[in-house]
């Protein structure tokens, strides 16, 4: 007899297949399949590096009532976030696929509710979304080399305050600067292919 979890998991494979996937790593959706777009443009980062952000993330706050994942892809970051307790996440990437994607990926693990996709560039969500957020996801495409000058857009909006933790995942061919207008490096740390680094916002006494 079969439990239900890895019913689903092989209802979703049959369904899918063809297309790639990860697992919700914790939480209340741990072991859920995350719907991955099979596209080389789409880098999500693995099981590893998200591990490693959570539990950074665990050591440094308890406040996850706002995150906002950017260049989601398939929206595991922000899903592993609300998996593990977030109270609202937002979503924006700039693929319609990827969006599609993001939304079932959202309804299978039961988070709808908690959640708003945003399909647009994220360069745009910048001036459209309208909150503070307590948590800011990043895993921009891996080929990207303007990161720095999007961060420093990034860092004068209101969506960073005080109390805002900005993680961001990037290759080592991508180096970012210490800071980027009051936003300051906090930690670095490499994993495989993969550098994890956190910013937080230098506010002046």
């Amino acid at each position: 007899m079969i439990s239900r979890l890895e019913f689903d998991a092989v209802r979703f494979f049959i369904q899918n297949v063809g297309m790639g996937y990860l697992r919700v790593i914790a939480g209340e959706c741990k072991g859920r399949p995350i719907k991955v777009p099979d596209r080389k443009a789409t880098r999500p980062a693995t099981e590893l590096v998200r591990g490693a952000i959570f539990s950074i993330l665990a050591s440094l706050t308890e406040n996850w009532d706002e995150v906002l994942d950017l260049f989601s892809g398939s929206g595991s970051l922000g899903i592993e976030a609300l998996s593990r307790g977030a109270g609202h996440a937002d979503f924006v990437e700039q693929e319609r696929v990827c969006c599609d994607i993001i939304r079932d990926n959202l309804e299978k693990c039961g988070l709808s509710g908690r959640a708003r996709v945003n399909c647009l560039p994220v360069e745009r969500s910048l001036s459209m979304l309208d909150k503070e957020y307590d948590i800011i996801l990043m895993d921009p495409p891996y080929r990207r080399e303007d990161i720095g000058e999007f961060l420093g857009k990034l860092a004068s909006t209101a969506l960073v305050g005080p109390e805002t933790w900005l993680v961001i995942t990037h290759s080592p061919r991508v180096p970012l600067d210490e800071s980027y207008g009051q936003l300051k490096m906090i930690k670095e740390r490499r994993h495989g292919d993969s550098i994890i680094t956190i910013y937080r916002k230098e506010i002046s006494v």
